[in-house]
């Protein structure tokens, strides 16, 4: 029926996904993830990420090569956090778009301020001298992303995830890409769904919001989900909100194609 490739969000891995990626299979949807750069199983130093421009080109490559492996097949771009950044940035891009159907976004990191404000004062200085350092007051492990005990634990046990500080050029770039997407919402055209728990204290659902309201996009849609945390999908409704994104990605479908049972 279509593709989705997974761009996970900071400090956690495409792999954290596979109930989903399941859930999708089960509904005729084949699945990819990618790892960033200094993120699960990729290379270079856990957390650390040079340039969230690079997550956004490796992402149009890997696009690129699932279309060119799977011609005619319908693509969507899912991204969670600061991966909804990237996939909003990457669907800017004219050669992107052309590739993809749509996007979905969840708990999307737009609207992000510093955790204090010298932390954006001196983040540009400290991402050129000392880009790799751990800036321990920036950190924000101890807000809850779940509901669900279980799937926090599973989180923060997991090797893969990085749990440290954050690295001080990486919290740069996560700045540096928001503040660059809330400038441009009028100019966003792809084709969105956006996901938003209204509890969230890790990324602005009211971003989110604003998005929704201002995109140029004809074919959009936002859900808020009302008192949910930032990790939609490992809330206890999970299933749920997973089938909320199936639902929308077979109705852009069925726009485009008709019958989406003829799309193969």
């Amino acid at each position: 029926m279509g593709i989705l490739l997974i761009i996970h969000g900071l400090n956690e891995h495409g792999g954290r996904y596979a109930d989903f990626a399941r859930q999708l299979t089960s509904c005729n949807f084949g699945v990819y993830a990618m790892d960033w750069i200094g993120h699960g199983g990729s290379d270079g130093l856990h957390g650390y990420v040079p340039s969230l421009d690079h997550v956004v080109a490796d992402t149009g490559a890997f696009l690129e090569k699932i279309k060119s492996e799977n011609p005619g097949i319908p693509c969507f771009l899912f991204g969670h956090s600061t991966g909804g950044a990237v996939v909003l940035k990457a669907a800017s891009y004219t050669h992107i778009e052309e590739m993809l159907e749509g996007i979905v976004l969840t708990s999307p990191a737009l609207r992000v301020k510093p955790a204090h404000p010298i932390v954006g004062a001196m983040a540009p200085i400290f991402s050129v001298v000392a880009p790799k350092l751990q800036f321990k007051g920036a950190n924000k492990r101890g807000i809850p992303v779940s509901r669900d005990p279980a799937a926090l634990l599973a989180k923060y046990s997991d090797p893969l995830v990085y749990t440290g500080p954050i690295r001080v050029r990486t919290g740069h770039e996560i700045l540096r890409i928001s503040s660059y997407l809330m400038r441009s919402f009028r100019s966003v055209t792809v084709p969105f769904f956006v996901l938003h728990g209204t509890a969230d204290k890790v990324t602005d659902p009211l971003a989110s919001q604003d998005l929704y309201n201002e995109a140029a996009s004809k074919f959009k849609e936002i859900k808020l989900y009302d008192g949910f945390l930032h990790d939609l999908l490992f809330e206890p409704e999970r299933e749920e909100i997973g089938q909320d994104i199936i639902n929308w990605m077979e109705k852009r479908l069925s726009a485009s194609f008709g019958n989406v049972d003829n799309i193969w």
